[in-house]
């Protein structure tokens, strides 16, 4: 279906040169003299590059309908996830490729949400913030705590993250996905 520019809106996917892409930022800019356009930035689903685009007035867009579904993380074997679809608890496998950054914050039983253009898996989306476990990060030094220092730690997937001084190993801590950065620490 095509839309005019006056359509555009965030989180709107649309088709450009073929490959699928999510309105992230628009602007529209009505100049004093000639027509109006609309300035956007666009994600593309499938590498996750951001790509800035100017749409004129007369220019149609072609929508992109995307099928999210919510699926399970239950493990990996090889290159590949496996995942069990939340309706209809079929198993769905997820090459490593596609998963890219984001493996390292995989842990059992989490749920995702998988976006799909044309029954063709383009983008796997973590929760921003997900809970873990420390499993080892050299001990704190009494009277660090008030230092606004870093040090690496090991959570329970096996990735490597940068911690405040006064986490310990066994503390349960909160990511977020997106940047892999530490946010605050929760108690169990």
């Amino acid at each position: 279906m095509a839309l005019s520019i006056n359509e555009i809106k965030n989180g709107l996917t649309i088709l450009v040169d073929a490959d699928v892409y999510m309105i992230i930022d628009f602007q529209h800019v009505k100049p004093g003299k000639g027509a109006a356009f609309v300035r956007t930035k666009l994600r593309n689903l499938k590498n996750n590059n951001v790509l800035e685009k100017t749409f004129r007035g007369d220019e149609k867009i072609e929508e992109a309908f995307i099928e999210e579904r919510k699926l399970q993380y239950q493990y990996s074997s090889g290159e590949m996830c496996y995942f069990m679809d939340q309706d209809n608890y079929e198993e769905i496998s997820i090459s490593e490729e596609i998963m890219r950054d984001r493996l390292k914050f995989l842990k059992d039983n989490l749920e995702v949400t998988v976006y799909y253009y044309k029954e063709q898996i383009l983008y796997v989306n973590l929760p921003n913030f997900i809970e873990f476990k420390i499993i080892h990060t050299e001990p704190g030094i009494k009277g660090d705590t008030a230092k606004s220092g870093t040090k690496p730690a090991t959570i329970e997937t096996g990735a490597i993250i940068q911690v405040p001084l006064f986490i310990n190993t066994g503390d349960f801590i909160k990511v977020d996905s997106r940047s892999g950065s530490y946010v605050e620490r929760v108690n169990q």
